[in-house]
């Protein structure tokens, strides 16, 4: 019980700075690029400027200067945005392993979807972020950088296929968080191997009074500007273990490509809506597109009436008892589990009629409850959780 409790308490503190890490990260690239895409460029500017910017925040007013390419002299000090990036994704993997590696039985693997044991379902995890930069950086370094366009595209095909090869080898939540955590990695390793180097080559240029490589500029833009569009797809799987409709659907890596692809196009509207008028199109676009996944995820409901029995309380709390108790108890006896998941207690019939959507959401439309089926609840088990719940 003690190492349970030890457990829950590690999740919450590495979840705690992942998310306040996560926010100055992220919070810091769309700020830099608000400013960018609002800097005043047309207006006279100062010798060696390229755009100024007036802004009011926090009882003052702050004026910002970009310049053209860099000032006289070094200033001091000078300010780095490097490590919410290097802490976010160190925070992050320290959760998987905490998470999803600890208790790979529960979380990361499902006997309905593979036979992976804990160790491959492991290795699977950790080699799908490897493969992810590896092929991510050599198609930047390729001559497809000279055709962003297609480049975008394959990237973005890399990531849908590697949705469905997950989702053919783990449990659908751990599929997509991984798919987020490979994402992560590039973006991370983007920073670390070519956003930051080009900034040194700038500063270092400027230290030496010589003119910068272009090449590290045009490499760290391209790169930058793919972090930027993929931040809301990586922010989706982070919050994607709460929503089982998404990554419990027969098709959840499609569920999960489809919600990207909105990101995506809603990140391309925030990015050009200063200075291309006429573009609000494709915010309609994104919620006629959410609208369509919420339609091909909803549940079917074309059982035949004549199939209908009388199902008993007594059979479900029996159900109930041995299938899902072990985790969803007062005091739980599943190793690992501290506390019943989301404070969900199935003791008695009256707490299983007070959770009964979300019994009968996990456990027969999106069937990822049991975890990993550690109990071994039976198909005509859930075909009688089906028919009580309906009933009620």
């Amino acid at each position: 019980m003690i190492e349970a409790h030890l457990h829950e308490w590690l999740n919450l503190l590495i979840r705690w700075i992942h998310m306040i890490v996560g926010i100055a990260w992220i919070g810091a690239s769309f700020y830099f690029n608000w400013l960018e895409n609002n800097l005043q460029r047309h207006q006279p500017q100062e010798r060696g400027i390229a755009g100024n910017l007036w802004a009011v925040h926090g009882g003052g007013f702050y004026h910002l200067k970009k310049f053209s390419s860099g000032p006289q002299s070094l200033p001091s000090p000078l300010h780095w945005f490097k490590w919410e990036a290097y802490t976010t994704w160190l925070s992050g993997f320290s959760l998987l392993v905490v998470v999803y590696y600890f208790n790979a039985r529960a979380f990361l693997l499902d006997p309905a979807i593979s036979a992976l044991a804990p160790w491959q379902g492991i290795a699977t995890g950790i080699g799908s972020l490897l493969a992810s930069w590896l092929i991510y950086d050599q198609l930047c370094r390729s001559s497809l950088r000279q055709h962003p366009l297609l480049l975008a595209a394959l990237i973005f095909s890399w990531f849908g296929f590697l949705a469905w090869a997950l989702s053919e080898l783990l449990s659908g939540r751990a599929a997509y968080i991984h798919v987020g955590a490979a994402i992560g990695t590039v973006m991370v390793a983007n920073v670390f191997f070519v956003i930051i180097p080009a900034q040194k080559e700038m500063v270092a240029a400027l230290a030496e009074s010589r003119p910068p490589d272009p090449a590290h500029g045009k490499s760290g833009l391209l790169r930058s500007r793919h972090n930027n569009y993929l931040t809301l797809p990586v922010l989706f799987t982070m919050i994607s273990s709460h929503f089982p409709g998404t990554y419990g659907h027969a098709q959840g890596w499609l569920i999960l490509v489809l919600l990207s692809v909105v990101g995506v196009v809603a990140r391309h509207y925030f990015n050009i809506r200063h200075v291309r008028p006429g573009t609000s199109w494709l915010l309609l676009a994104c919620f006629a597109g959410m609208v369509a996944i919420m339609w091909f995820t909803a549940p079917s409901a074309n059982h035949s009436v004549a199939s209908q029995k009388n199902i008993t309380d007594q059979q479900i709390a029996s159900i109930m008892q041995s299938r899902c108790v072990s985790c969803h108890g007062s005091v739980p006896s599943q190793p690992g589990f501290a506390a019943a998941p989301k404070g969900i207690v199935l003791e008695t019939i009256d707490q299983v009629r007070q959770h009964k959507d979300k019994v009968y959401q996990t456990t027969v439309i999106t069937r990822i409850m049991p975890l990993g089926n550690l109990t071994g609840i039976e198909p005509q088990e859930r075909e009688q959780i089906r028919q009580w719940a309906e009933a009620q």
